[in-house]
């Protein structure tokens, strides 16, 4: 099984396929999400002190703060796998 990386800015590499939700940080539900896994201890804030503009959840159940639009990241994802795509079939 190959690992699928996608840069999530400032250097940080997910686990493309571990993914499961790319979200804006600015609706309550999310920011209850936040502070929960911030309580549990499993927040990952890799926005290097910027405001957060991405929430990434993955399925291990961690939550990682992004300085990048979700859109951003969502495009180098599936950037990502349309080049996968291409070098598979050649």
């Amino acid at each position: 099984m190959e690992i699928k990386l996608v840069n999530i800015g400032f250097g940080n590499i997910v686990a493309a396929n571990r993914i499961i939700a790319i979200v804006s940080p600015e609706s309550a539900p999310i920011k209850r999400i936040v502070q929960e896994a911030r309580e549990k201890g499993v927040l990952v804030d890799a926005t290097y002190g910027r405001r957060t503009r991405a929430v990434i959840i993955v399925d291990s159940g961690h939550i990682i703060l992004s300085a990048v639009q979700p859109e951003t990241v969502a495009n180098r994802l599936s950037i990502r796998e349309n080049n996968s795509h291409i070098i598979d079939e050649e």
